[in-house]
Order: C-alpha cells, then sequence, then structure tokens
C-alpha cells in the first residue's frame, strides 16, 4: 500500500535470526527477544524461523516521508531489531506515479540502494537468488529494489535500463490507470493494452518479476495470461473473504496458481477483515484460503508495512497517508492487524500456522520457500 504523495511528488517509503538463537528461554520452552520485552515464542517458532528463509514480498525499509532517510545510519536498537525479525528477503518498493514518475524511480533507486550500501553491515543488495541464500548464511537482511508502479517505464528500452540500475519487480499498475492498464480503484477496468503486453515481454525478456497486486481484476487476468511464465501477486488478499476492491478474486488466484505463480498475503487491516477485531489469525485465514483453492505452494508473505507499521507513523504523516487514497480503501482508525505490528510479527504468524496445524516443510514454504522458487525461475 505504500505509496508517493501529491504534497511532495514523491514519499521516500521505504535480518537474519541471528539473536534468536541465543535469546534466553523463559518458563517452559519459550524463547524471549531482548527487542520485543514481553514477547515470547515456543522452540519450534523459532527453530523454524531460524531455518526457513524468510522472505516479506512487500517490505519498505521504512514508512516516512522525510526524503533525507535515506541517508540515515541505523542506531544499534534498529540494526538489532532488523536482525532479530527473522525476515531475510525484504521487498523495499512504493507506489509512485504521474509526469516524472521516470524520475521518482531513478531517485528511489538511488536513495536506497545507498541507504542499504550506508548500513552494509545490515543489508545486502539482491542481484539474483544466490544474494538471498548468502545474506541468509551471513546473517544479513537482504534488500530487493522493486517499485509499486509501472509509469517508468516510458518506452520499452527503459525495462532494461532500470534492471541494470537494480530493479527487480515492478507492478504494472498503481490503483490508477497508465499506459499499461487499469487500477484496482479505478472506475473502469480495460484491462492491459497493447503497450502493457510490450512491456510484460520485455519485463520476462529482461528478467524482472511482474507484479499485479494493484491492478483492477480485468488487468490482473489479461497479465496472467499474457505472460509466457509464472507471475506474482506480492501482496494482497483473498476477496472470498473480505469484499474490498485492491484484494483478488478467486478466479485471479486460481489464474496465478496455474501459471506457477505466488501470491503474498498482507496484514493490512481494511484487506484482511472489514470489522474488528483483526489480528494475526484472520490474516492465517487468508492464508488457508489460498492453500486450500490451489495448494499451499502458491502462497506467502507480503505485509505491506515495515517492522513497525503504519499506526506508528508521525501523525502529521500518517493523515497524509490516509487522505491519498479513494473512499473505497475504507480505512478504520487502525491500518496494522492486531499482533503482526511489531519487528517480529513474523513469529507470531508462525506461531498461528503451528495452531492450525501445518506442517514445519508447508510452514517454510509460506514464510520463504515459495517466493524463492518463483524468483529463482524467474531471475534465472
Amino acid at each position: 500500500m505504500t505509496r508517493s504523495f501529491a504534497v511532495t511528488r514523491r514519499a521516500v517509503i521505504a535480518g537474519a535470526l541471528g539473536a534468536a538463537l541465543s535469546a534466553p528461554m523463559v518458563n517452559r520452552g519459550s524463547y524471549a527477544f531482548a527487542v520485543a520485552p514481553g514477547r515470547a515464542y515456543s522452540r519450534r517458532a523459532v527453530d523454524l524461523v531460524a531455518r526457513s528463509l524468510v522472505i516479506d514480498m512487500l517490505a519498505p525499509l521504512k514508512i516516512t516521508l522525510a526524503e533525507d532517510y535515506v541517508a540515515h545510519r541505523l542506531t544499534d536498537a534498529e540494526a538489532a531489531e532488523f536482525r532479530a525479525s527473522g525476515i531475510t528477503g525484504f521487498h523495499n518498493a512504493y507506489g509512485l506515479g504521474g509526469p516524472d514518475a521516470k524520475q521518482q524511480a531513478l531517485t528511489f533507486l538511488a536513495g536506497w540502494q545507498g541507504f542499504a550500501g550506508r548500513n552494509s553491515h545490515v543489508f545486502t543488495l539482491v542481484d539474483g537468488v544466490a544474494d538471498l541464500d548468502r545474506a541468509k548464511a551471513d546473517k544479513k537482511c537482504a534488500v530487493i529494489m522493486g517499485i509499486q508502479n509501472a509509469e517508468h517505464f516510458e518506452k520499452i528500452e527503459d525495462v532494461a535500463l532500470f534492471r541494470r540500475l537494480g530493479l527487480r519487480c515492478a507492478q504494472l499498475t498503481y490503483n490508477s490507470q497508465n499506459l499499461i492498464g487499469s487500477g484496482s480503484t479505478e472506475r473502469i477496468d480495460g484491462g492491459i493494452s497493447d503497450y502493457g503486453a510490450a512491456i510484460i515481454a520485455e519485463m520476462e525478456k529482461q528478467r524482472l518479476l511482474v507484479d499485479v497486486s494493484h491492478c483492477g481484476d480485468k488487468t490482473t487476468l489479461d497479465a496472467i495470461k499474457i505472460a509466457k511464465g509464472p507471475i506474482a501477486i506480492t501482496h494482497s488478499n483473498a476477496r472470498a473473504l473480505v469484499d474490498h476492491p485492491r484484494v483478488k478474486t478467486d478466479a485471479a488466484i486460481k489464474a496465478l496458481a496455474a501459471k506457477g505463480g505466488v501470491m503474498g498475503i498482507t496484514g493490512v487491516r481494511m484487506f484482511v477483515r472489514t470489522a474488528d477485531p483483526t489480528n494475526v489469525g484472520h490474516m492465517a485465514d487468508h492464508i488457508d484460503h489460498v492453500a486450500k483453492l490451489v495448494g499451499i505452494d502458491h502462497v506467502g508473505i507480503g505485509s505491506d508495512a515495515d517492522l513497525h507499521g503504519y499506526d506508528d507513523m508521525k501523525p502529521d504523516e500518517y493523515a497524509l497517508l490516509k487522505g491519498a487514497y479513494k473512499g473505497s480503501y475504507a480505512f478504520r482508525d487502525k491500518i496494522d492487524i492486531d499482533g503482526f505490528d511489531h519487528p517480529l510479527k513474523v513469529f507470531d504468524l508462525t506461531e498461528e500456522l503451528i495452531r492450525r496445524g501445518y506442517s514445519n516443510d508447508n510452514i517454510t514454504a509460506v514464510l520463504g520457500g515459495n517466493f524463492r522458487r518463483l524468483l529463482a525461475q524467474v531471475w534465472g
């Protein structure tokens, strides 16, 4: 959901486990973390996160409107939160658009890749899947650079240009219409244009992951059909469980899976449930739904938040964010869901999947194994 804002024309929106294995044991077989006082997790959950390559396929490194944040050096406490989070792969992407979309994209890539380099004791950039595996072994956080739109592809040749500059994933649209297709909150969904079909073909040629998370229903189905290989819904949920324009129909989920794609489930409150309480258990309901509909191999995580979530934003920035979307987004008082709004949220989700009887192998697949397989196939 992270995006740019008309007020600035762009918003700079925005670990390996390491500490988990040395976390103190409390009570009987539960483990606590210094970065999250008062929280404790089972030995099984800690071990599962430790052995899994956890990939969050929409995880901005920081949700902020401060353009100079990319020059920030992490404090020791901030670095500790990333290392303890259990997440290795962070798909760092935000929404942009408008007549200066290309310049926004160039600024975004330069700024956040500079941020990763400035904090190289914590982060490493991702070129291919081997970098994710290496980051896991080295107890680092791997940054996958993405953009939640494709308006920066002003011509076909721009796809290759942006891949050379570090881009590895792009949504075809954000919520509105562009030259490629229609966004999820556009009044009329005209599907993928001829230019959009050419962009999809070039993205596959250049080994960029095609993402349709914010696309309208027809545009989503068109993109899946046009693509020769698998694509992704990096962060969305199931409309069978919540009636919201930004989530996906069963038809779209089935079509995605038939091509070998993977769908990441998000923890954004209004995409999870229409009424409160809304918690990590309701998020897991969407994982259950996709797994039952198309199989466990096609579901993963795309939290759509940084480690602390939206509700910890500065009040003025929080108000600007909510005001930048159409009424159909149906914001409530909170954006984050209960139990998935802190740096150790992956452990809470793992505990929920354990409670639901998921096997260790299936949990590992959901935490990141499925997205790793997809990325290996797309990136080569």
